[in-house]
């Protein structure tokens, strides 16, 4: 190839080898081929060898029941569910055509309110009051919300990035305005800053390429040592004037990922890289292009190579189809063009790698005044307590993850959960082959603003080669005194797991259905499922809404889910979180009875004696009542002494709390 055409092919070769960056993070480019299945429960795990199907898979629960199972609306049908939000009895579900809104009021039997058709991906949802967020990345998304798509490559009808809708009337909303940023909005989050009434902010994460400045000015793609102005590196935050939703603007870029390095990474499995290994024989063999990239020969797509050889035919002046000449150009240049782009680390002249380019989800916790961000290859903690200027105040990196994915945190602040989208959700990544501490959620504790690793929990199931799974988004169930959380796996469907003891989280509950196909790969599974006023809301990617509630157990007592029952949200972004609180009530005060029995943290006689106690208070009135609950409280004061002193404290502060709302 002549210097001429290989300067013409690369600007195609720098976006192809950003594709493969960004593949290799997440795994997109391996397939997967058949394996065994995951785990040495696989002789009595229900969730094994369930009979594949669209709509009638078989299904596998336990310690939790379904209440309702509801199919995508007409033009949502066979469209990717994506994330969920929630307002007054609404579940806000977002999808690649738009969005659906649900009405929850009976969870049994959800009833659509509107199916608003705006196509973009991946239209990721939140709510505050009135108004309703949408993100949008990918550059077919319409500022009219239009089905034919944008062709042009400079358009000024393209949206990418945050679109705002005003929902006074949840059946007919509006569209008020939107936001564009450089690289879309893959994800957002909404910050609403207690110290201010009449704003809320607005954490854009963008994960596409820059746009071109002739489409969006000040767009700039080059890396911030070339250009300070750069559009990566950054999030950027919006503020959003309530009063007045049509002036939201950018306000600030923040550069959270300074100094940050590309971390090590697992690479992939044995059993990946073997099925690679012959894909990328198979296509040598056939005249396909392959290129090794951090010492792996992968298959690149038809997809990346037809525009690579057109430029090449364009810069020797020629036309027509390319030639053998041209393919043996591009052959040839192939390796220089993606090692000058992805860079030699081996080679002391070019120096480690950057670090991540962006987030893919942020999670703000205004209460504690930090954020959680799930940065591609860190987990950082931010400092917002200025919500437009937030701040690294700590980042951690681990081998074991590939794509660092969300965040959440535990009710005191004191823990941060991290999942790791390995294989992009679109691979099945919970095989016998695939090791427990990848793709899944690593566990740290916070201390003096640093996060110190415990543990990892996965999903423990094992999934056969056609179910896409890995970890994906979940919230906290508000069961008092415990961190239990409720999280999405795919196609591994629904676990809710105890992490109160971060270093050995463990399952406690589950609800699965057989792969979509059994013959294939095909899209499906829980994309995300919240804990909301009772019930958990589950996002099916191919299957609909589903609904399911948790049922007493062993690990989870009637008496914990009674408790949990009385915390009710007004709205829910699972992004943002915001402080549980338990109003006092006979429930809360006995589900810490039951988890001291569980523990053995009081003597099952005195266990016994306190139960009788709460009862006979609870069946009297007025100061009768509150003296009663005082003497109790007055006595398990003198119990906290034992190895769960903490919970006894805990009951005895519920069982004041209850006195002082009985009055004398």
């Amino acid at each position: 190839m002549t210097s001429v055409s290989v300067q013409a092919s690369r600007s195609v070769a720098t976006r192809a080898a950003r594709f493969f960056l960004a593949s290799l993070a997440v795994g997109t480019l391996f397939a997967s081929g058949a394996s065994p299945l995951r785990g040495q429960s696989a002789a009595v795990d229900p969730r094994v060898g369930l009979r594949a199907g669209l709509m009638d898979a078989a299904e596998a629960s336990w310690n939790m029941r379904v209440l309702s199972k509801t199919p995508p609306s007409e033009k949502f049908a066979g469209i990717t569910n994506s994330d969920l939000s929630f307002s007054s009895h609404y579940a806000i579900q977002g999808s690649y055509n738009g969005y659906q809104i649900w009405d929850i009021a009976n969870p049994n039997h959800p009833a659509l309110k509107t199916a608003y058709y705006c196509p973009a991906s991946q239209s990721d949802v939140s709510v505050y009051k009135n108004l309703l967020f949408v993100s949008g990345e990918g550059t077919s998304a319409r500022l009219d919300c239009g089905a034919q798509g944008v062709k042009d490559p400079v358009s000024k009808d393209r949206l990418r990035g945050l679109r705002i809708f005003d929902i006074t009337d949840i059946a007919n909303p509006k569209s008020v305005g939107a936001v564009q940023t450089c690289r879309g909005s893959h994800t957002h989050t909404v910050l609403v800053d207690p110290k201010d009434k009449e704003n809320v902010y607005v954490y854009i994460s963008g994960s596409a390429g820059v746009r071109p400045a002739d489409e969006l000015a000040g767009c700039v793609k080059e890396a911030p040592s070339k250009d300070p102005n750069s559009a990566l590196f950054r999030i950027e935050v919006i503020k959003v004037p309530l009063a007045h939703p049509e002036k939201a603007a950018i306000v600030s870029s923040p550069r959270i990922f300074n100094d940050l390095i590309a971390p090590a990474s697992h690479g992939e499995s044995p059993l990946d890289i073997a099925n690679a290994a012959k894909a990328a024989t198979a296509a040598r063999a056939a005249g396909g292009f392959t290129a090794t990239i951090r010492g792996q020969e992968i298959v690149l797509p038809n997809g990346m190579i037809k525009p690579m050889l057109d430029s090449t035919v364009k810069a020797r002046n020629g036309t027509g189809a390319p030639t053998g000449a041209d393919s043996a150009a591009l052959r040839a240049a192939l390796p220089a063009m993606i090692a000058k782009m992805v860079g030699d680390a081996s080679s002391p002249e070019s120096g480690p790698r950057p670090g991540p380019t962006q987030c893919h989800d942020i999670t703000v916790y205004p209460g504690i005044g930090m954020a959680g961000g799930a940065c591609e290859g860190y987990g950082l903690l931010l400092d917002i307590r200025d919500p437009a200027h937030p701040i690294r105040i700590d980042a951690v990196a681990d081998s074991n993850f590939s794509y660092w994915h969300s965040a959440t945190f535990n009710n005191d602040g004191t823990k941060v959960l991290f999942s790791d989208e390995w294989g992009g959700g679109g691979q099945p990544k919970c095989r016998i082959t695939d090791k427990k501490e990848w793709g899944a959620d690593a566990l740290f504790t916070i201390v003096n603003g640093k996060m110190e690793f415990q543990g990892y929990y996965k999903m423990p199931a094992p999934q056969t080669a056609e179910e896409n799974c890995v970890a994906h988004n979940g919230s906290l169930i508000p069961i008092p005194g415990r961190d239990v959380m409720v999280q999405a796996w795919y196609q591994g469907g629904i676990s809710v797991f105890d992490w109160t003891d971060a270093q050995h989280a463990k399952e406690i509950a589950f609800f699965d259905r057989g792969p979509v196909d059994s013959t294939h790969m095909a899209m499906g599974g829980s994309w995300s499922v919240y804990w909301y006023n009772g019930v958990m809301v589950s996002s099916e990617i191919a299957r609909g809404l589903d609904i399911v509630e948790l049922t007493p157990s062993a690990f989870i007592s009637q008496n914990e889910i009674d408790a949990a029952k009385t915390v009710h949200f007004d709205y829910l972004n699972a992004q943002g979180q915001s402080k549980l609180v338990w109003p006092p009530s006979f429930a809360v005060a006995r589900s810490f009875v039951d988890q001291l029995e569980r523990s053995g943290g009081l003597a099952s006689g005195r266990i016994a004696s306190v139960r009788s106690a709460l009862s006979s208070a609870e069946g009297a009135k007025g100061e009768t009542r509150h003296t009663a609950l005082h003497k109790i409280a007055a006595q398990l004061d003198g119990e906290a002494l034992g190895p769960d002193a903490a919970r006894v404290r805990m009951l005895a502060g519920a069982v004041r709390e209850l006195a002082a709302a009985t009055g004398k």
